[in-house]
């Protein structure tokens, strides 16, 4: 009985998968700041922002009332 209850066990997780998944977008992120870095140099610092909601102020929700 004891070989029934490890085929149903919960699987092992497969910590290289995961390291190496994380090891790939550091890379990915890594490629993506050097290539924003030379499209601003090329334009002479004029380069667009990709995500448009980073760049936007944050503004305190209306429900709440302004601090004076």
């Amino acid at each position: 009985m004891a070989a029934a209850t490890e085929s149903a066990s919960v699987p092992k997780p497969n910590y290289s998968f995961e390291k190496r998944q994380r090891e790939l977008a550091k890379k990915q992120k890594k490629a993506d700041k050097l290539a924003e870095k030379s499209a601003r140099k090329e334009h002479g610092g004029e380069a667009e922002p990709e995500q448009t909601d980073q760049a936007e102020p944050q503004t305190p929700p209306p429900s709440e009332p302004a601090a004076p």
